[in-house]
């Protein structure tokens, strides 16, 4: 399977393994909760799953990397503990509480969330004198004398012995006490994620050309070269950066994230020309509208590789532009809750204005909880990057209108409710004027790729994009796209007009 498959099985599992009776008591015995073991290729984003799952599940997540571990920090140290049994003392060997177990309950006193996940990386590269008491571990959640809380659910990874030497083969009575998952690299699952997270266009445009470049791992006479999705997510943020500084981007930087010399050398070779293309089509006037009529012609005559990459570069850019307008407005709908909040409590306020509160007041109370929120999420390592940038931008509106009615003395409540409702109407006139623009910019695209790629595939690859990508998607579901939809509806049209002919062929008629 995909790790997009083994994503949704582990999160249903999860889900089952919480699920509690009338009384409750867990539905399937601690016991009888058998750990997940995702098994696969380095690099391919398990680690990342575990993270989404949580985030989504709303439950806290430790993750160790148990090659780190020896025996006395996973099971504890022994200590000479005193007792008397029946008037006669002795000493007896006890075991602090495992390292990994005490994370489990300061994460849960920090955070105030109960259940969770642990993630245990590698498990099944476990050092030699640890790999006795995993059977222990797996099937009763215990290390040492210390068991693992209820209501967190063990879920572990590893690779296979081909692409790592220090891997230990789990025997059969090991491996039957654990639910595998064996998970292969799947470019076309990455992409959207990829997608989603804003990868570097020319990384995506390059493997858009190169799929079979997405996940390499050879022995060659020179010793082993590999290319990873990690590899490729990593190289993106490193050329963000370097283009940011104005910095050169050379073999010599390339390869210190893909092993192999040959993607390296080509992919460096087409970030090159990745660059000349975007600084030669002035891919912003393609969609301002302003481009010139031989930026068209040129588009039309190109070859195939230069087309899809244009082509790539401007669906990069105005799904770019969607996630920023979508994030905008998923804060906005979150700070109108806010608004609310502060309106109901201020019509109770008139009702006994003995018990009235400043707006001032409320506004603090409303920054700190959203930070003691945030701060419990991040604890509990399901904090994701959207919510927290969500987060910031609620705290940044919140304490700039505080600091705006202190130093003006605005302390009546409805002036000072009104003062609220301005700045919200004003950034959400900006989000209308943003989305607006946007969508203006993807009407340019489809009439540029109506006009330069009259007969080709463009078009259905343009459509598939945005619908695929889930932050377009919303932006067009919610603020509409004239041209998306029409030649949405004539794509499905066509393919169902081909679909016909083809069922059409399949029955020989004329042969009857």
């Amino acid at each position: 399977m995909n790790i997009k498959q083994a994503k949704d099985y582990i999160e249903n599992t999860v889900r089952l393994y919480l699920k509690k009776d009338e009384f409750g008591e867990y539905r399937i015995p601690v016991v009888r909760q058998r750990p997940v073991f995702l098994l696969g290729a380095p690099g391919i984003g398990k680690t990342a799953v575990m993270e989404q799952i949580a985030q989504e599940l709303n439950i806290a997540l430790v993750s160790y990397s148990m090659t780190h571990h020896t025996r006395q920090s996973a099971l504890g140290l022994p200590f000479i503990s005193h007792r008397e049994y029946e008037g006669v003392k002795f000493d007896v060997s006890e075991y602090t509480m495992s390292e990994i177990i005490a994370s489990i309950y300061e994460v849960m006193e920090n955070s105030g969330i109960k259940e969770g996940i642990l993630f245990l990386d590698e498990i099944n590269c476990v050092s030699e004198t640890l790999a006795p008491s995993m059977l222990q571990f797996l099937q009763y959640k215990v290390f040492g004398r210390h068991k693992v809380p209820d209501g967190w659910v063990i879920v572990t990874a590893g690779n296979p012995p081909e692409y790592n030497k220090s891997v230990r083969e789990f025997d059969v009575v090991t491996m039957d006490r654990m639910k595998v998952l064996e998970v292969e690299p799947d470019y076309k699952v990455w992409k959207e994620y990829a997608q989603h997270k804003g990868l570097h266009a020319a990384v995506l445009n390059f493997l858009e050309l190169k799929k079979d470049y997405f996940y390499r791992i050879e022995t060659t006479v020179n010793g082993r070269n590999y290319v990873t999705a990690r590899g490729w997510e990593d190289l993106s943020e490193i050329l963000a950066l370097y283009e940011e500084e104005g910095m050169k981007v050379d073999e010599t930087l390339v390869e210190q994230y893909l092993r192999n010399e040959r993607i390296v050398k080509e992919f460096t070779a087409y970030y090159d020309l990745f660059n000349k293309y975007k600084k030669e089509y002035q891919t912003e006037e393609i969609l301002e509208g302003t481009a010139k009529a031989q930026t068209a012609e040129r588009a039309r005559v190109a070859a195939f590789d230069e087309r899809l990459s244009l082509l790539g570069m401007l669906i990069d850019k105005v799904i770019s532009e969607t996630r920023e307008d979508m994030e905008i407005s998923d804060y906005l709908v979150e700070l109108l809750k806010n608004l609310k909040t502060i309106k109901a409590a201020l019509e109770k306020c008139a009702e006994n204005p003995k018990k009235a509160i400043p707006v001032e007041q409320m506004l603090e109370t409303q920054i700190q909880g959203r930070k003691k929120q945030m701060e419990s999420a991040r604890m509990a390592g399901s904090l994701s990057e959207a919510e927290r940038r969500k987060g910031r931008r609620l705290i940044r509106f919140l304490e700039e209108e505080k600091k705006k009615l202190l130093m003006e003395g605005i302390s009546e409540e409805k002036e000072a409710f009104a003062s609220l409702k301005a700045a919200f109407d004003s950034e959400t006139m900006e989000l209308k004027n943003r989305t607006t623009r946007t969508g203006k910019r993807l009407e340019h695209l489809f009439a540029f790729t109506e006009n330069a790629f009259p007969e080709g595939n463009e078009m259905l690859i343009l459509v598939t994009e945005l619908t695929v990508n889930n932050d377009s998607a919303r932006f067009i579901g919610q603020f509409g796209c004239p041209a998306y939809q029409r030649h949405s509806n004539d794509l499905m049209l066509s393919e169902r007009g081909n679909s016909l002919q083809e069922e059409i062929a399949a029955l020989d008629l004329e042969g009857m």
